[in-house]
């Protein structure tokens, strides 16, 4: 399992209550797949730096999960194939950023007195 973040922009033309229904669906999707630990954050109606399929402002919806590779690329597919999607985008965090550390390597063994380490 891989920690995942899912970035969600929809029509504004839509309801608070469509979009939030929405991102749920999404989410529902995810922990159908077995995805652990999916959370949805909602940042709310936003203005675009430029016009994006000829919209000026969206709805931002950020979705956390725990999931395979597989059950993400199911829910990209989903994502392009739904009308009130104007973009999205799928990232993969490093296990740091999502509070998994990996394991710290031993260090190398300390050379002997009088070894030279030069090669010479």
């Amino acid at each position: 399992m891989r920690p995942y973040e899912v970035m969600v922009i929809f029509d504004a033309g839509l309801e608070d209550d469509a979009v939030k229904a929405m991102a749920d669906r999404f989410s529902q999707q995810l922990t159908t797949a077995g995805a652990k630990s999916v959370s949805t954050h909602s940042w709310g109606k936003r203005r675009f730096a430029y016009p994006v399929r000829h919209r000026n402002e969206g709805h931002y919806f950020i979705i956390e999960a725990t999931a395979e590779p597989a059950a993400l690329a199911d829910l990209d597919r989903v994502l392009r194939l739904t009308d009130e999607v104007l973009r999205h985008k799928v990232i993969r965090l490093p296990d740091k950023a999502a509070g998994r550390a990996r394991p710290v390597p031993h260090p190398a063994p300390a050379l002997a007195a009088g070894t030279n380490t030069n090669g010479a």
